[in-house]
């Protein structure tokens, strides 16, 4: 008897369990549409009531009916009172149900009344929003949920966001939710020491909400305790904004440099070997940034969807447009004026006119859009602000490459003995069957080749245009003389060391002023050291 009323209650609980699961979801659209339809509601208290109602629920379309009534966009229809949302189309609204998404049809502006709201309901709506929008499945609303909150908490959002906070388990919402817990309390709270405490959490954060917030407390009349804690915070927070500010100036200064080493390496080249002054190398990193511009129109027109490998293919064929140049330019002009520096600077300087010109009639006088690839676009953020651009970091990475690739060349091949051989001792390489002109048109032509490829990594940072090369040609003679000239390693310390101390000076100075002090910096170093940082022996030192 006992096991048979065990087995009739055992199945009525199933019964009631299936009768439970196949009506709540009947059970919870029932109520959704009485919640929605009590937004209608004559009485402001009712249509609060309904919006609590709403976000209890949890419902993701809860946070779209109520950003729809925020955006008046919701409507009761007068034939019938039905809550839809109506959006002006054709002349008429078009009607769409709040919960299906379906289409109920349209009407004419004069069938439907709009809800009206009240500062305090829009409030509760707002903080309704908060919650809906913390409650997402969706992180990345959620974390944007957390900033919007940040920017403008209100006292009613402090349990929303302690609750939100309990649940979440992303690392970087949760870090946006004590931000914006922290900065609710703040503002809000009733005691010193929960505001005390708030503000202990926010020195943690370096961004400049944080610090305007505090800075306000700062100035209020609060507490004493509680501004005393807001100034302590505030002065935590500017040294080490300070500090993250240096690390972005040296880095800034390093990618300063790399741009000057990818300008000069070529000119200290063929400076070392040959001696001869060419004003013209700054129009080789312009033919590089133009070969770059062609190679990607190329793409775009041919190969759209592989432009991310455009970068790759302008970098050697900017390194053989501009050696040819290189190569041209001393066969034709350069090897008739050994011996002559002026001839040479006057006969280079006109050439590089010429160059410029030439540009001007083949790509017109106006920039050029160079593109970045995927790979190159994008920054890292620091704390403080500090943004590392992926653009000039690709670009540091590149010069040391080049660098390494030149040392490679000068130290393990044959070229580099004879280029070597020359610049120490010409005559003696010469009787040793070493064809120095041949060597010299093929310096001239690895400076220009690395001008040009200098040119490549220029065109992501700055304009391309025909005046590119003349923005750096006295800047990257500068790094060749304070290095020491044809010194590969002098010219990459000299490049980053003029670059860090130029940014430096420019937080200080001004760009103007900074560029006379480096000037004049140089020019008192090479009075006391001529030969640069570090001293070049052979033919070239003797001259």
């Amino acid at each position: 008897m006992a096991e048979r009323k065990l087995k009739s209650a055992r199945a009525a609980l199933m019964a009631l369990a299936f009768l439970t699961m196949a009506f709540t979801p009947a059970y919870a659209a029932d109520d959704m549409f009485a919640f929605v339809q009590d937004l209608g509601a004559r009485s402001y208290s009712a249509k609060i009531k309904a919006v609590n109602k709403l976000a209890a629920t949890g419902d993701d379309r809860a946070a779209a009916i109520l950003q729809a009534m925020v955006s008046r966009e919701l409507y009761s229809r007068n034939s019938d009172q039905r809550i839809a949302i109506g959006r002006e189309k054709a002349g008429k609204y078009e009607i769409t149900d709040p919960l299906s998404g379906k289409v109920i049809g349209m009407v004419a502006e004069s069938d439907l009344t709009s809800l009206r709201s009240n500062n305090r309901l829009r409030r509760t709506i707002r903080t309704a929003l908060g919650g809906l929008t913390l409650s997402s499945k969706d992180p990345a609303k959620r974390l944007i949920a957390a900033k919007s909150i940040f920017r403008s908490p209100k006292e009613e959002q402090i349990e929303i966001l302690r609750s939100a906070l309990k649940r979440e388990t992303d690392v970087d919402v949760r870090t946006e939710l004590v931000r914006a817990l922290s900065a609710a309390e703040l503002l809000h709270a009733k005691t010193a020491d929960i505001r005390i405490a708030a503000i202990n959490t926010l020195a943690v954060y370096t961004d400049r909400g944080v610090s305007a917030m505090l800075k306000g407390v700062a100035a209020s009349k609060s507490d004493e305790t509680v501004v005393k804690a807001a100034k302590d915070a505030l002065e935590a927070i500017e040294e080490r904004v300070y500090l993250w500010e240096l690390l972005g100036q040296l880095f800034t200064g390093l990618s300063l440099g790399s741009v000057l080493l990818l300008a000069a390496i070529g000119l200290a080249i063929t400076f070392g070997v040959m001696g001869v002054i060419n004003m013209a190398h700054g129009e080789m990193v312009m033919i590089g940034a133009y070969t770059t511009f062609v190679v990607q129109e190329v793409f775009r027109t041919t190969f759209p969807h592989s432009f991310d490998l455009s970068l790759a293919v302008a970098i050697p064929m900017a390194f053989v447009v501009a050696g040819a140049f290189g190569v041209a330019i001393e066969r034709g002009i350069i090897r008739f004026l050994y011996g002559r520096p002026l001839e040479t600077l006057l006969a280079t300087w006109c050439l590089s006119l010429i160059l410029q010109q030439m540009v001007r009639t083949i790509f017109g006088p106006t920039n050029k859009e160079v593109g970045n690839p995927s790979w190159m676009s994008g920054a890292i953020e620091l704390d403080g602000g500090v943004l590392l651009t992926y653009n000039r970091i690709w670009i540091i990475v590149f010069s040391l490459m080049v660098v390494a690739l030149i040392a490679l060349i000068l130290k393990k091949t044959a070229l580099g003995l004879q280029m070597r051989a020359v610049t120490q001792n010409r005559r003696m390489a010469a009787s040793m069957g070493i064809r120095t002109g041949r060597v010299d048109a093929m310096t001239f032509g690895l400076g220009s080749g690395i001008a040009g490829m200098g040119g490549v990594a220029l065109s992501q940072i700055d304009n391309v245009s025909p005046n590119l090369g003349q923005a750096y040609i006295v800047d990257s003679f500068m790094v060749v003389v304070f290095g020491g000239v044809g010194n590969l390693l002098g010219t990459l310390l000299g490049a980053t060391s003029l670059g860090i101390a130029n940014k430096f000076l420019e937080a200080w100075s001004g760009a103007v002023l900074a560029k006379i002090l480096i000037l004049v910096a140089v020019i008192l170093f090479i009075q006391k050291r001529p030969s640069g940082l570090f001293a070049l022996k052979g033919r070239a030192a003797d001259a």
